[in-house]
């Protein structure tokens, strides 16, 4: 059995339910407290895909290894468990179905039958709230004793022989938080393409080009070396550059995949229930507390 204060630290370091073998179910979701003892009973996880469906676990048999809780179900039992929305509470048709799911036998009020109640626990992904630090007229119950009883908002009344001459009015209110789950996964592939690269490369080349001169004193001697009048060729080689291609292969740059957090806001919006008191007189009724308020409520003479 896991106790609260293990619970607490549980909350705190975001660990995962493993299964026979430490075999990764999920990450840990809420817990829920039973009932009359006040002692973990349920934990949720988060199973499918991406971690989209939650499920619940009974935790009579489970243990803590660090921030992980171990559990003697194998992640496709926990998966394939009945759908229960987790709201808060169970009720006690949801209970039982579970109970009976993993194997436990329904109390029936026999001494031999296995009893275990469910109670609630706040869900706020980072801290637990037990008993002992909420009002017993803020406190929402969904369990069992020799049989079950329907959920029900425990209130207190002041007025009596014994009380002052106040009235306690009372209401429910929210209380949000947050939990990390799974979104996606991204990854870096590299891979090859071919492309044509076009560029300009300066090339030269040799040309004829034809030059005369005149007879003087300086050349006469080798014009009139040769016979008067003969037939004769010269040859000349032209030279030209042409492109050569070479390809190598260098470092251009480095690539790698980091996270950054983004902060938005999402509108959260749940049915909250709340007292009012009318003061009633023989002639008239007027509205005199209970007005809608979003700081707290009339707890005068508490």
């Amino acid at each position: 059995m896991i106790s609260n204060q293990q619970v607490e630290g549980l909350m705190a370091g975001s660990g995962n339910v493993l299964g026979p073998n430490g075999d990764k179910i999920g990450a840990v979701g809420t817990f829920y407290l039973d009932d009359q003892t006040n002692e973990p009973a349920w934990v949720t996880v988060n199973t499918g895909l991406f971690g989209t469906n939650e499920s619940f676990i009974p935790l009579s048999e489970a243990t803590v290894e660090g921030v992980d809780v171990l559990v003697p179900y194998s992640k496709d039992e926990v998966k394939n468990s009945p759908q229960v929305e987790s709201d808060g509470s169970i009720t006690p048709e949801e209970e039982v179905t579970l109970y009976r799911y993993y194997g436990f036998t329904y109390d029936d009020g026999s001494a031999d039958a296995t009893t275990m109640d469910a109670g609630t626990m706040t869900e706020t992904g980072t801290r637990m709230e037990t008993d002992a630090s909420t009002d017993d007229s803020d406190i929402t119950r969904s369990g069992r004793g020799s049989g079950f009883s329907d959920k029900e908002t425990v209130g207190r009344d002041t007025s009596g022989p014994t009380t002052d001459d106040a009235m306690t009015r009372s209401e429910e209110q929210l209380d949000v938080g947050t939990r990390s789950r799974e979104t996606g996964k991204a990854r870096l592939r590299k891979y090859v393409v071919t492309e044509t690269v076009t560029t300009q490369v300066p090339v030269s080349h040799e040309e004829i080009r034809i030059e005369t001169e005149p007879i003087t004193d300086a050349n006469v001697d080798s014009s009139l070396s040769g016979p008067e009048i003969s037939e004769e060729e010269h040859e000349v080689t032209l030279h030209a550059e042409e492109p050569v291609v070479t390809k190598k292969t260098v470092p251009v740059e480095r690539v790698r995949m980091e996270t950054e957090t983004v902060t938005g806001t999402e509108s959260v919006s749940e049915e909250v229930r709340k007292e009012k008191i009318d003061t009633e007189t023989d002639d008239n009724i007027r509205r005199s507390s209970g007005t809608d308020t979003h700081g707290g409520s009339d707890s005068s003479g508490r």
